[in-house]
């Protein structure tokens, strides 16, 4: 059995609920983070390509972004020992079991703007 509580279990706990949730926030908040998953979620990607599916974002915010996701465990740098030196990004595990939350929002987006929109 996993040492995890079921999400069944969390939900009995508000307390436990609204904590798993901030986890979550806590790794994915912010303008940018989502994006530049919703990019990884193609497959790897150089820096020059993520930024290029982003638009608006700076050198210096992906820079950023991409550190505190490869810290939190989403965002996996793999660095090629070539010349030039060539480093790409991929989602790992855990970064790919956020699509499952990425189609949620977009369902509930797109119903959302249905019922706004009367």
């Amino acid at each position: 059995m996993s040492n995890q509580k079921s999400i069944s279990e969390i939900k009995k706990c508000p307390r436990q609920f609204v904590l798993a949730i901030n986890d979550t926030l806590n790794v994915v908040s912010g303008k940018w983070k989502l994006p530049i998953i919703a990019s990884l979620l193609y497959g790897k990607k150089r820096f020059k390509d993520i930024q290029d599916n982003i638009e608006k974002i700076t050198p210096r915010m992906l820079s950023k972004e991409l550190k505190e996701l490869e810290l939190n465990g989403v965002v996996e740098r793999t660095v090629y020992d070539s010349r030039p030196i060539r480093i790409e990004y991929t989602l790992t595990e855990s970064g790919e079991k956020i699509l499952s939350v990425l189609d949620a929002m977009v369902e509930w987006g797109m119903d959302h703007r249905k019922v706004t929109m009367l």
